[in-house]
């Protein structure tokens, strides 16, 4: 005989909620970092909001996007990671026009207050 496996249900599997302020600060810099890219505020305005390797990534960004029309920040959802409690995983949406995009990322408190510090904009 085998043991019983016992099946996890959703209800189960209850993860952790991250930190309401993870959740504020992911809204506030993603929605930025797209006016950034879309050349709407200066890139001087994420410098306290981002590692130095991703405010050259979203400099970058802001000489290869084409940019006819403006992004819009859809629903930002984030994920506590279980390992660091000071620290969200970060998924969301964005249209550009008719087209729907996606960013990923991840915030840590860094040095005292949140920071972005993984970016994939896609």
């Amino acid at each position: 005989h085998r043991p019983a496996r016992r099946l996890l249900r959703a209800a189960d599997r209850v993860e952790a909620a991250p930190p309401r302020e993870a959740a504020t600060f992911a809204d506030a810099v993603l929605r930025r970092v797209l006016e950034v890219i879309d050349r709407r505020r200066p890139i001087a305005q994420l410098r306290t909001m981002l590692t130095p390797p991703l405010l050259d990534t979203v400099f970058a960004l802001t000489h290869s996007a084409a940019t006819d029309k403006a992004a819009v920040l859809r629903r930002v959802r984030l994920r506590a990671t279980a390992a660091e409690p000071a620290a969200a995983e970060v998924f969301t949406t964005y249209t550009r026009g008719h087209r729907v995009r996606a960013i990923a990322g991840r915030v840590e408190i860094k040095e005292g207050r949140w920071r972005l510090v993984a970016l994939q904009v896609g």
